[in-house]
């Protein structure tokens, strides 16, 4: 069987540090966990806006010196593979939000299922979504 490698969504990290149990044992089986800056960006966004920063930040630095948990930045193949995915959902007539198509891109490109709880991933050709 090969790697279980995963790219992650911004809500799949928030339902982990809330407890859901399906998500938890996603993680836990997955050989990497992928996290596109883009995640970065929206979950800290989200802490330096929230109420508990200093407790937020702490444990997603806990969480990204996990071993078999990857940073994925954007690179030249990621951003190409973006403005396919953009044209592509254009004609589709099914635009999502642009994070998430980042978000997309990466995954793609690191040959990665993704989890998410966004039914708008459905409308990417190509993309994996785990059960949850």
């Amino acid at each position: 069987m090969g790697t279980v490698r995963i790219c992650i969504d911004t809500n799949i990290y928030s339902a982990f540090k809330n407890g859901d149990q399906n998500v938890i044992e996603l993680l836990e089986n997955a050989d990497e966990l992928l996290l596109p800056t883009v995640v970065l960006g929206e979950l800290y966004a989200g802490f330096h806006i929230g109420s508990r920063q200093k407790k937020n930040l702490n444990e997603l630095d806990q969480f990204l010196n996990l071993p078999g948990v990857y940073i994925v930045k954007i690179d030249k193949e990621i951003a190409d593979r973006y403005g396919i995915l953009i044209k592509i959902l254009k004609e589709q007539g099914t635009p999502i939000p642009s994070n998430d198509v980042w978000i997309a891109a990466a995954a793609l490109e690191k040959g990665s299922k993704i989890a998410t709880y966004d039914t708008h991933f459905n409308n990417i050709p190509g993309i994996v979504k785990v059960d949850l």
